[in-house]
């Protein structure tokens, strides 16, 4: 909950300092969310390379512990299809590249303000990663508040599929509860392939 007040607090005063016209030239340079991008995406690889629970679940990895990230890919853009129907002006691709972020809105919206801004434009490429941005965080508080109901409709799968790339980081104490410690090794390998899917979806749909 704090990391995403936070995320909601620099989207307020990023929105503030924009509509004032008082942001510095540099802030604005087209080369800068790129290099965002490129310094996220070192994190990612630092972060599995390094981390213990890489380790952990290589240890403990079946083939079909792969069906359940699959699943939770083909199910998230079958949905996200249905953003064409109810968000005007949205393409097939656009609503394909936002349902692709899986819950990882600090990575997706950068790579989408970045690379859509080409056919969209900087505004229309913002607007879209604003789209990607506040799509993934409500995903992730679904996920958060949504378990004992997901665990108990959907099945102990059901809130691993639903927290997407968080399940293996913010989400994933509360999947230990609700859906048992057995099924944390499962949780882990869903979310690092599905945060390794993020940036190469999203970049196809772009």
């Amino acid at each position: 909950m704090k990391e995403n007040l936070i995320v909601f607090a620099f989207f307020a005063a990023g929105v503030a300092i924009g509509y004032a016209d008082i942001a510095p030239a540099w802030l604005l340079s087209p080369d800068l969310p790129m290099a965002i991008l490129s310094l996220l995406i070192l994190l990612v690889g630092l972060g599995l390379g390094s981390g213990d629970d890489l380790q952990y679940m290589l240890r403990t990895f079946r083939w079909k512990m792969l069906l359940l990230p699959l699943f939770t890919i083909v199910g998230t853009l079958l949905f996200s299809v249905l953003g064409v129907f109810l968000l005007r002006g949205l393409s097939l691709r656009d609503c394909l590249a936002v349902g692709s972020g899986f819950g990882y809105y600090s990575l997706s919206s950068v790579l989408i303000a970045d690379l859509k801004s080409a056919s969209l434009g900087v505004q229309g490429a913002a607007e879209l990663a604003t789209v990607a941005l506040l799509t993934n965080v409500i995903r992730e508080m679904i996920a958060l508040f949504g378990m004992p109901l997901f665990s108990r409709v959907g099945g102990r799968m059901a809130p691993i599929s639903v927290a997407g790339v968080t399940s293996m980081d913010i989400c994933l104490p509360s999947i230990a509860r609700y859906s048992g410690a057995d099924l944390v090794p499962l949780a882990l390998l869903h979310g690092i392939v599905l945060e390794v899917s993020v940036p190469i979806l999203v970049g196809a749909f772009c």
